[in-house]
Parts: C-alpha cells; sequence; structure tokens
C-alpha cells in the first residue's frame, strides 16, 4: 500500500472525521467557542482593574471622610478649596491653572 492510501485511510476514518468535526463545532461555531472565551477574559481583566482603581479610590473616600470627621482643619481647607469658601475678613483670588497653561 502507497503512502497516499495509508493517508487517506486515515483521513476516511469515521473517528477522525467525527473528532475533526467536533473540534470544528466546540472551537469555532459553538456559543462559547474559543474567540467568544478570548474577548470574554480580556473582559474580566478588565473589570478586576476598573474594581482594583475603584476599591482605591473608594479607601481614600473613606481616608478623607474620616479627616474630615474628626479634623477641623481639614475641613475649613476642604471647604475653602472645592466650595470657595471664605472667612469675612478675607477676600478670595480664584486662579484659573488651565488657563495659565495654555499662556505657556
Amino acid at each position: 500500500m502507497s503512502k497516499a492510501g495509508q493517508i487517506f485511510r486515515i483521513v476516511t476514518n469515521k473517528y477522525v472525521i467525527a473528532i475533526t468535526v467536533f473540534a470544528v463545532l466546540i472551537l469555532f461555531i459553538d456559543r462559547n467557542n474559543l474567540f467568544e472565551q478570548i474577548q470574554r477574559r480580556q473582559q474580566l481583566n478588565e473589570m478586576l482593574a476598573s474594581k482594583k482603581f475603584y476599591q482605591s479610590e473608594i479607601d481614600k473616600v473613606k481616608k478623607n471622610l474620616g479627616d474630615l470627621k474628626d479634623n477641623p482643619a481639614a475641613l475649613e481647607k476642604y471647604a475653602r478649596e472645592n466650595y470657595l469658601m471664605k472667612k469675612d475678613n478675607e477676600d478670595l483670588f480664584i486662579v484659573d491653572s488651565t488657563a495659565a497653561d495654555a499662556k505657556k
């Protein structure tokens, strides 16, 4: 028997055909195919990174909230910076840093 005949017998074997069809179905046609799995893995990694970012932001906010509750000087600083509050006997000058950066 020639080499081509042996290859033909192997390729036309019903088990090889069934395994090939099954592999094609699973890897490319199925709802959970290989490409979908890769895409979902990337989405999971992005979501885990955003979870880590938001968790660190929550920790920062909790720390700032604790400082604002306990420290009157921190509360005054926060009010001055974020709400532009001032004392009665002082003047407030607002410097727009974006306009200063644009002039450079």
